[in-house]
């Protein structure tokens, strides 16, 4: 089972995992990039993916519900509410996403391409 981690570890990690097992947070957010550099295959519907905490431990277990592809500037309000992470607006989301994105080091741009991630909850560890 191929893992997923949220965030970046730390408190961050932590409050996302908690969103996921709160049934808040339903969507997440991915450079296509980082999946180029870590050559990995995009996830698909149905499978199912190791959400893990800091400690690399396994949380809980998720399964894909929806994989698409979109520039950082066509990404919808319904993906970006279903994150779960409290944005009110599209703009809200997205400077949130601007700004850890390039405290990573990896500034975005309106066609930077993305990974948008459905999924739910199937089993807390």
């Amino acid at each position: 089972m191929r893992a997923l981690e949220l965030g970046t570890a730390g408190e961050v990690r932590e409050r996302l995992n908690a969103l996921v097992l709160a049934g808040r947070k339903t969507a997440t957010t991915g450079l296509l990039a980082e999946y180029v550099e870590e050559t990995e295959g995009l996830e698909f519907e149905g499978e199912r993916l190791a959400l893990l905490g800091n400690d690399g431990d396994c949380v809980a277990t998720v399964e894909i519900t929806g994989v698409e592809l979109a520039s950082f500037g066509e990404v919808a309000w319904e993906h970006a509410a279903a994150e779960g992470e409290g944005d009110r607006s599209l703009d809200e989301w997205r400077a949130g996403h601007r700004s850890f994105w390039e405290g990573i080091g990896t500034p975005v741009q309106e066609d930077t391409p993305l990974v948008c991630l459905r999924f739910r909850l199937v089993a807390s560890a």
